[in-house]
C-alpha cells in the first residue's frame, strides 16, 4: 500500500470521526476541549485496563483451582 492512499484512509478515518461525534460543528477551542476529555479518558480505561485485569484475572484463576483442588482432597480424606 503507497503512502498517498494510506494518508487518503487516515483522512477518510478522521472524517467519519467528526462526522460520527458531530465535532465539525464545534468551535476549535471547543473540540480542543472534547479531543482532550476523550484521549483523557482513554488513556484512564487503558491504564485501568492494564494494571487491574490481570490481577483480577489470576485471583480467579487461583480461586477456581484452590476449588477444584480442594474439592479433590476433601473426597479422598471422606473416603479414608
Amino acid at each position: 500500500m503507497d503512502i498517498k492512499s494510506m494518508k487518503n484512509y487516515l483522512y477518510w478515518l478522521y472524517y467519519q470521526f467528526e462526522l460520527i461525534t458531530c465535532s465539525y460543528l464545534m468551535e476549535p477551542w471547543e473540540k480542543l476541549l472534547f479531543y482532550t476529555f476523550n484521549i483523557t479518558m482513554l488513556v484512564t480505561v487503558l491504564y485501568t485496563a492494564y494494571i487491574f485485569v490481570p490481577v483480577h484475572i489470576s485471583t480467579a484463576f487461583q480461586f477456581f483451582l484452590q476449588l477444584f483442588v480442594n474439592h479433590h482432597e476433601n473426597t479422598v480424606s471422606i473416603v479414608k
